[in-house]
């Protein structure tokens, strides 16, 4: 069974190129993030058409996370509970591929950066710490569950310097943030792993590279999108690697795909 996830940055604007991997990869679920879309404007024909059943959490020009599946999806969940969230950036369900029933989420954590006309706004970073708190409530629920469970997307997290090709150009950064990186860490406490950086502890791992200059040709990237699985779901684990083609693209999202393997 092969799982992605994706920060798709529009999926309308990048469709083309997405159909194009989709063919090629052949994942048999995606956790899609940044969709920018509301429910009539997704593509579901478009994907559908692939083999995929598709759930989504949309919301108009901004953020959005959907769940392409190639088994049935059932929701068992949309925003964090106990959150009150205008958002749409946590979507959580229950699939089946081959006989094996998985949960899965596909969830797009607050960036939390300040506007850049008002540096000293923090209203956003304290929005994330919030969401945060809120995941990881919802994560000891999870942890419980006999069902393999599998957290993906775009965590907008750097959690060492081995994880953004220059660490100094981003301390004080929202991503970099002590207060976000000790959240994140606790995901691991709860019982999770880390799937990347469990099979492959030595290598940089990046998921994203900025559009400005020539940071996907340069490698001036950062690893910021994680796949998180329960422990049943890690005793299935075969591989977790970057798959680049998409960012490669030339019309493309800013993120590329990360990809987990299990038996």
């Amino acid at each position: 069974m092969k799982i992605a996830t994706y920060n798709i940055n529009s999926v309308n604007a990048h469709l083309e190129s997405f159909c194009r991997w989709l063919k090629l990869c052949q994942p048999d679920i995606v956790l899609l993030q940044e969709i920018k879309c509301e429910f009539n404007n997704f593509p579901f024909f478009d994907l559908q058409s692939l083999g995929y059943n598709c759930i989504i959490l949309g919301q108009k020009s901004y953020n959005g996370v959907a769940i392409l599946s190639r088994g049935k999806l059932e929701v068992t969940g949309e925003n964090l509970p106990y959150f009150s969230d205008d958002q749409a950036r946590y979507l959580e369900a229950i699939t089946t591929i081959d006989n094996t029933k998985y949960k899965i989420a596909s969830i797009y954590l607050p960036n939390g950066n300040p506007p850049y006309n008002n540096w000293a706004d923090t209203s956003k970073f304290d929005y994330k710490l919030r969401w945060m708190d809120s995941f990881l409530a919802h994560m000891k629920n999870l942890a419980s569950s006999d069902i393999p469970t599998i957290i993906g997307g775009d965590f907008n997290t750097i959690m060492t310097t081995q994880d953004v090709y220059n660490y100094q150009l981003f301390e004080g950064n929202a991503l970099c943030r002590p207060e976000v990186q000790n959240r994140l860490q606790q995901i691991s406490f709860i019982g999770f792993y880390d799937a990347f950086r469990t099979l492959r502890p030595k290598e940089s791992g990046y998921t994203f590279w900025d559009y400005t200059g020539n940071s996907f040709q340069a490698d001036f990237g950062m690893r910021i999108d994680y796949i998180f699985t329960s422990p049943t779901a890690a005793d299935k684990l075969v591989d977790c690697y970057v798959d680049k083609t998409p960012r490669a693209e030339s019309k493309t999202s800013d993120h590329t795909a990360l990809i987990a393997e299990f038996k």
